[in-house]
């Protein structure tokens, strides 16, 4: 009497209800790649793309290489677009925001302890620096300085520009963007840093960068200016320091802007953790 009453309701079985479904579903074929076996839009990021899998669609199916292709260049004119509009910073980073970003790689619970160490090592940060340098890695670059590394990058793209030109136009060419590249690539920081109680030191960071110097012939001008003992050292995060003995911060920074011709808005006096710009 069930199965009478089931046929009467004419309730279409589930295998037909399936098969009714089926034949709306649409039906794609999806390409494989021969070299590697993923769809070609995921090719590039295995390890035989140039040697397997852009030989092989470039020669069996050029139609989706040149989409793709035109598909990537677009992404990656987006992503330089997006680079070029986001400011870069203006200054150094602060201590204390070295110290944010060293303990921020290497140890984060420490993070929420910064002021007091820096309380701790008040005066000795630069020794705190080199012992963290030291026990855990390379201190972590500061965006300021990535800026300026950039810029190297593009004025030895200018410099094979120049390559093509002759002695008058790179002569015009230099003239007009001397003063630019030369605040830009520039960038000296002064520290001073006491010991005990009457004794100090002062540190300079970055005459490296100043074009056409050498440190040794700095370290030599300290010793015969002030009268007293200076020498080149290594710094953390592979930098070049000069130590100079005694506090002689500010006079420092005006005779390095005298001396050697160096910007004064490019010479930075860490006063303690914020750095000034001497002129």
């Amino acid at each position: 009497a069930q199965a009478q009453t089931f046929s009467t309701l004419n309730i279409p079985s589930q295998t037909h209800r399936t098969r009714e479904e089926m034949t709306t579903i649409e039906v794609r074929t999806v390409l494989y790649c021969k070299a590697c076996g993923m769809p070609p839009e995921y090719c590039e990021y295995g390890p035989d793309y140039e040697t397997h899998c852009k030989p092989w669609l470039k020669k069996t199916h050029p139609d989706i290489y040149a989409k793709l292709k035109a598909a990537r260049k677009g992404k990656v004119e987006e992503a330089e677009a997006d680079e070029k509009e986001a400011p870069g910073p203006t200054e150094p980073w602060t201590t204390e925001q070295r110290l944010q970003a060293f303990y921020g790689k290497y140890m984060p619970e420490k993070v929420d302890g910064i002021p007091a160490i820096l309380e701790k090592y008040a005066g000795k940060e630069q020794k705190l620096f080199v012992a963290l340098v030291k026990k855990y890695g390379p201190e972590p670059e500061d965006p300021y300085c990535a800026n300026q590394n950039d810029d190297d990058d593009d004025n030895s793209d200018d410099d094979s520009l120049n390559a093509g030109m002759s002695k008058m136009d790179m002569k015009k060419r230099r003239g007009a963007t001397a003063k630019t590249v030369h605040k830009v690539d520039t960038r000296v920081i002064i520290q001073k840093i006491s010991r005990n109680r009457k004794k100090a030191v002062t540190i300079v960071v970055g005459m490296d960068t100043v074009p056409d110097v050498k440190l040794k012939d700095v370290s030599k001008a300290f010793s015969k200016r002030f009268a007293g003992s200076s020498s080149v050292k290594d710094a953390a995060g592979g930098k070049k320091e000069i130590i100079l003995q005694g506090d002689h911060q500010d006079e420092a920074a005006a005779f390095i802007v005298d001396k050697f011709k160096v910007p004064g808005d490019a010479v930075f006096l860490d006063m303690d953790g914020e750095f000034v710009p001497f002129a």
